[in-house]
């Protein structure tokens, strides 16, 4: 079928953008199955480097990829993916028949669920993709880092040395490397946004209800706790609204979800942002920021003045401590967990009985706390969320996006025992190093749509930036990203990727 060899060498393929590999294979210039041969080479070589992926399935892959061949030799078309290869995350994410360790829970190294989530079964079935494999998230979710007692931290493609934010840290280092063009991430507090901020990739969080989420047996956990979400990671911003294309719509099982006529998302990325009025914050009125980091997001906001917006500093009126704001998202985010524990228990997994020792000190520290949460505490806590839901809306009343940095800091190092966390501090300010250095689960406790951008490199490290829009204004936040893509690309920065050193380890232990 194809005019390229099945020898086709994986650099060749492994930055460009998914909307170019799936041009070129409805075209017919590359079949489906070099593609995913090419990306299965590349992960071979590249992951034991990076331990971004932590559980492969290339039979699956391979077998997909041959009936996608098959569909276009007979004049089929899947979807606007069809043969591109992606990846789930190892948290909430599920696939018939693949294991689920719910971030690295030892005792959970086989436990499979069968069924779907909603990433999953929209990119296969509406869009074409091909799965290779699992990437790595911490237990549970509940930090900012990616690290975990069973897989251990994934590495950062910029620096091995640092970590590359979490959850969805595997599918960011995944992405950033050219080991995918797209993968999963799931956001609670920031999880597509930390890791794309740290790995120098574009991480998309549309607005609450526009891409469904599903959770059993509480249908409606989704609104208690910090709102959820799953989304696309790309190199791309253009890649990300042809993934919410596919990932958009009403589904009945989601009571949360938008019901509204399909909207090409695209288009938003070909749109003038001429005469937007952009609200900028430095540290959403509370957050210390690292200097570097503070002064690489200043300069990139100017990149929106030369596109033609306004762009005025702004305060939000925050006025609780960002410590206590912390400890608020963590209590919501533990009440789900131990909804999902107690679910286990039923299912005849005890996790916090003989696997207590599978979860991290900090982690049963929070347990024991939300433990002690009265359904009163729990009413004072979603008062707070509201406190800062007003703040958003009132800047957004007044302005069409807020800008600030994603993080507070540059990426840390990664621990050797399975338990890397952010920093305790910044600018002389402690935080909780769990979660208090991101100026993200804001957006979850008010459910706005949200993107992390390259804003730049500090240190040969990247710095994310946050785009925030109205509710409901996904194609605002979107076109105010490609405006910047376009001004300020960063496509050359995934060189020090290409050029990271490699080591090779078996791989065996992750496949099927």
């Amino acid at each position: 079928m194809s005019s390229v060899s099945r020898s086709l060498h994986s650099d060749e393929l492994a930055y460009l953008t998914a909307h170019e590999l799936a041009a070129r294979i409805r075209r017919r210039d590359l079949s489906p199955v070099d593609v995913v041969d090419a990306f299965i080479r590349r992960i071979e070589a590249r992951n034991p480097s990076l331990n971004a992926l932590v559980y492969l399935d290339f039979d699956g892959a391979r077998t997909r990829a041959k009936e996608a061949e098959r569909a276009l030799v007979a004049g089929e078309s899947w979807g606007p993916l069809h043969g591109i290869p992606s990846a789930l995350k190892d948290l909430f994410d599920f696939k018939p028949g693949w294991p689920a360790s719910l971030g690295g829970i030892r005792a959970l190294k086989h436990h499979v669920v069968n069924g779907y989530c909603v990433f999953c079964e929209r990119m296969e079935k509406r869009g074409g993709a091909v799965f290779l494999g699992k990437t790595n998230s911490p237990l549970m979710g509940f930090r900012g880092t990616c690290d975990n007692y069973l897989f251990g931290p994934t590495r950062n493609p910029f620096n091995l040395a640092k970590n590359t934010g979490g959850s969805s840290g595997g599918s960011a280092a995944a992405v950033a490397d050219g080991l995918l063009p797209i993968a999963e991430g799931t956001d609670a507090g920031g999880s597509i946004r930390i890791p794309s901020a740290w790995c120098g990739v574009y991480g998309y969080k549309a607005s609450f209800g526009r891409v469904p989420f599903l959770v059993r047996p509480n249908a409606f956990g989704v609104a208690d706790s910090p709102f959820l979400f799953e989304g696309p990671i790309t190199r791309t911003v253009e890649d990300a609204a042809i993934a919410l294309n596919v990932l958009a719509g009403p589904d009945p099982r989601d009571p949360f979800s938008l019901i509204e006529p399909p909207v090409d998302f695209t288009a938003a990325t070909r749109r003038s942002i001429r005469g937007l009025k952009i609200a900028y914050s430095p540290d959403l009125d509370v957050f210390p920021v690292d200097g570097k980091v503070a002064a690489t997001v200043r300069r990139a906001v100017q990149a929106f003045e030369e596109a033609g917006a306004h762009v005025e500093e702004v305060k939000l009126g925050i006025v609780r401590s960002q410590r206590e704001l912390s400890d608020v998202w963590s209590r919501l985010y533990m009440l789900l967990n131990l909804q999902a524990i107690e679910n286990m228990k039923r299912d005849g997994i005890d996790l916090f009985g003989k696997h207590r020792d599978d979860f991290p000190p900090e982690y049963m520290d929070w347990v024991e706390k939300t433990n002690r949460v009265s359904g009163l505490d729990f009413f004072r806590d979603q008062a707070v969320r509201s406190e800062v839901y007003d703040a958003f809306q009132n800047v957004l009343e007044r302005f069409d996006l807020l800008v600030t940095p994603t993080v507070a800091c540059p990426p840390v190092d990664n621990a050797s025992d399975g338990n890397t966390a952010g920093p305790k501090s910044i600018n002389g300010v402690e935080i909780d190093p769990l979660i208090g250095w991101a100026l993200t689960y804001f957006v979850n406790f008010t459910g706005h749509p949200a993107a992390s951008i390259p804003a730049g490199l500090s240190d040969g490290l990247p710095v994310g930036m946050q785009i925030i829009g109205r509710r409901n204004a996904d194609f605002d936040v979107l076109a105010a990203s490609a405006a910047f893509e376009r001004l300020r690309p960063w496509q050359d920065n995934y060189r020090i990727c290409r050029e990271r050193p490699l080591r090779t380890a078996p791989l065996s232990d992750l496949t099927r």
